[in-house]
């Protein structure tokens, strides 16, 4: 009796399988023509396409090079090559990012760089096109030259006002 049962089971789960496939080949295509539509159809906004590194009107940008994306990187894809200066206030030697390498061409897109950034320096693009002759042509400079870091901002402190605050009466 058990082995009927199984034989039905298999042969309906067969024809869903088969119904499936039917379905999906009389359905009509839709066929995204690429370079002809290329201003029309955009990526999604998720989509890991290359690695950036924003910078603001003022040609900051927020890496402090601390080198964590170039140890989590599974294949060497990133390098940060720092220097040393000294830093005018306190006069002490300070590390300080001289250039922001990233190699498109050996990423693996697994975004292990950017979810441990504590600074939220780089993050992922849509650009997808990386269609070059050669491979060295695929090692981008991520810090724009001259770049420098983002200064440092004071908290600003709020300090308590005595306008608003009501009298009370401890009778």
């Amino acid at each position: 009796m058990k082995y009927i049962s199984e034989f039905f089971t298999a042969i309906w789960r067969l024809m869903q399988g088969m119904g499936i496939s039917m379905r999906n080949m009389i359905r009509p295509k839709v066929t995204e023509s690429y370079p002809e539509n290329r201003g029309v159809v955009f990526p999604h906004d998720r989509m890991r396409g290359e690695l950036i590194m924003p910078h603001n009107a003022d040609n900051y940008h927020k890496c402090t090079a601390c080198g964590i994306c170039q140890m989590n990187c599974p294949n060497g894809t990133i390098q940060v090559i720092t220097k040393k200066e000294i830093d005018p206030q306190t006069g002490k030697e300070k590390r300080v990012l001289d250039r922001y390498l990233y190699d498109v061409g050996s990423c693996i897109f697994c975004a292990l760089c950017t979810t441990t950034c504590p600074q939220g320096a780089i993050e992922w693009s849509t650009n997808f096109e990386h269609s070059v002759y050669t491979r060295d042509k695929l090692v981008y400079r991520l810090n724009k030259e001259g770049s420098s870091l983002l200064p440092k901002e004071k908290p600003v402190v709020a300090k308590p006002t005595t306008e608003n605050v009501e009298p009370t009466n401890n009778q």
